[in-house]
C-alpha cells in the first residue's frame, strides 16, 4: 500500500527538450548567419549614403517573382517540416514524398531567379553598373547559391528516406537538414523586403 501510494506521488517523466539535430549543423548554421548579418549590414549602410539612388533602382526589381520566390521557400520548408513529423510517427511513405515535394519548391525558386537575372543581365545590367545592382546581384546570387546547397542535402535526405533511415528512433540527419533549409528560407524573408521592397 506504501510502495502504490509513493508511485502515485511520483509525477511522471516529462521528455527532455533538446536541439533538432546534430550541434555541428548549429554552429554551421550560426556562421552562415553571421556571414548574411554582414552582408545586410553593409547593405543597409550603403543604403543609407545613398537613399535616393537604391530608391530609384529598388523600383527596376520584380517585386513579383520576389514575392513568389516567398511563397515558394515558404512552401517548401512546410513540407519539410511534414518530413520530420513523418519520421517520428514512423511514416515511411510521407518522409521522401514530403521532402520531394520541398525539393521540387526549391527548384522552382531557381527557375525564377535564373529568369530575373536573364532580364537583367539581358539588359545589359552587371555588379558595375553601381552600387545597388552590386548590392542585388551579390546579395541574390550568394543566397542562391544556399538554396543549391540545400537541395543538395534535401537529395541526400531523399534518398535516405526511400532506405528508410530515418523514424522515430532516429532522425537527427533529417533534423539536420532540415534546419538548413529552414535558415535558407528564414534568410530570403530577411533578404527580400531589405532589397525589394523597404524604401
Amino acid at each position: 500500500m506504501c510502495a502504490m501510494t509513493t508511485a502515485a506521488l511520483i509525477p511522471p517523466e516529462t521528455p527532455q527538450k533538446r536541439l533538432p539535430g546534430d550541434l555541428a549543423i548549429w554552429f554551421f548554421i550560426l556562421a552562415e548567419m553571421l556571414a548574411f548579418a554582414v552582408f545586410f549590414a553593409s547593405y543597409a549602410f550603403a543604403r543609407a549614403r545613398n537613399v535616393e539612388m537604391f530608391n530609384l533602382y529598388q523600383q527596376t526589381l520584380d517585386r513579383n517573382a520576389g514575392a513568389l520566390n516567398t511563397f515558394l521557400l515558404i512552401t517548401g520548408s512546410w513540407f519539410v517540416v511534414r518530413a520530420v513529423q513523418a519520421a517520428h510517427r514512423n511514416d515511411q511513405k510521407a518522409i521522401p514524398r514530403n521532402i520531394l515535394l520541398g525539393f521540387l519548391c526549391g527548384g522552382g525558386f531557381l527557375v525564377v531567379k535564373v529568369f530575373e537575372y536573364a532580364a537583367k543581365f539581358g539588359a545589359g545590367i552587371s555588379m558595375s553598373t553601381n552600387t545597388f545592382y552590386m548590392f542585388y546581384i551579390s546579395l541574390t546570387f550568394f543566397h542562391f547559391m544556399h538554396v543549391i546547397l540545400g537541395m543538395v542535402i534535401l537529395t541526400i535526405l531523399w534518398v535516405q528516406a526511400r532506405k528508410g533511415v530515418y523514424g522515430s528512433h532516429d532522425a537527427h540527419g533529417l533534423e539536420s537538414g532540415a534546419a538548413y533549409w529552414h535558415m535558407v528560407d528564414l534568410l530570403w524573408i530577411i533578404l527580400f523586403p531589405l532589397v525589394y521592397v523597404m524604401r
